[in-house]
């Protein structure tokens, strides 16, 4: 089992693999295969208001923003914001008079969304380098906190929540998709360092994951959206043999992304 900081290190070198490929095209289709493949759950953002096609890199796994209501005014903080493709969308929703956030510990991904910034010519938003589990905000600043295929990477998932929780304003509430698991990933794919760094073996199982989020004192917390993934034969095969991938695929294991809410 890999320490926290080794799996810290890990996503880390992954994703600023990805920043520094899309910064060197211009766009998201020289993201690091092995990684944008296998994480590749994402959503069409194209028809969203505040939708740039340059800070889309094809890595989250929802569209938190659809589900977060956010209104005009609102302090938004986005957890893993990257490129920055939700804090712009988010933007579109808090207006002038309201201001993002976005968090991310890579500082190829902050350059990366600072540019973005620049040719999006947004003033109300700020991108900062950070950790999740160690956020560099003061307490009840945000009104609404996002997230998108993030949080199933941070190793300590109950300190995550809990600093989201403390950042929220009272009454405030945060939208994620994540990623989340109904039965066990064979063991050959979940000690892998790139399927962690790809969303999938970082996950908890879904209601570990719902039990999270009660214990670190949120109430009201509901499912928004629930949506099964099929991860390719041909990515797992890099892992399992076939015996072990038809082993698996009739276990009755599912990998689901969830959108979930809860309010302080």
């Amino acid at each position: 089992m890999k320490s926290s900081d080794e799996l810290k290190k890990i996503v880390k070198e992954k994703y600023s693999e990805i920043a520094k490929a899309s910064v060197s095209c211009g766009c998201s289709c020289c993201g690091s295969p092995q990684v944008t493949d296998i994480s590749d759950f994402s959503e069409d953002y194209k028809n969203k208001d505040g939708y740039y096609e340059d800070a889309d890199l094809g890595l989250g796994c929802g569209i938190p923003t659809d589900f977060a209501e956010i209104k005009k005014g609102d302090f938004v903080l986005d957890l893993g914001s990257g490129a920055g493709n939700d804090c712009f969308v988010a933007l579109s929703l808090t207006g002038e008079e309201g201001k993002v956030f976005g968090l991310d510990f890579t500082d190829e991904m902050i350059k990366k969304a600072n540019l973005n910034k620049i040719v999006v010519g947004a003033t109300n938003v700020e991108f900062v380098k950070g950790d999740i589990e160690d956020m560099p905000f003061e307490n009840d600043f945000f009104d609404v906190v996002i997230s998108n295929c993030v949080l199933n990477l941070v190793p300590n998932k109950e300190l995550a929540f809990s600093n989201i929780n403390r950042v929220l304003k009272p009454n405030g509430h945060f939208c994620v998709s994540d990623i989340v698991l109904e039965g066990k990933l064979p063991k050959e794919i979940e000690s892998a360092a790139i399927m962690y760094a790809g969303c999938v073996s970082g996950a908890l199982q879904k209601q570990d994951y719902l039990d999270v989020i009660t214990k670190a004192g949120f109430k009201n917390v509901e499912i928004k959206k629930n949506r099964k993934i099929e991860l390719p034969d041909s990515n797992l095969l890099e892992f399992v043999n076939k015996e072990e991938l038809d082993k698996y695929r009739n276990s009755g294991t599912g990998i689901y992304s969830i959108t979930v809410v809860g309010y302080k």
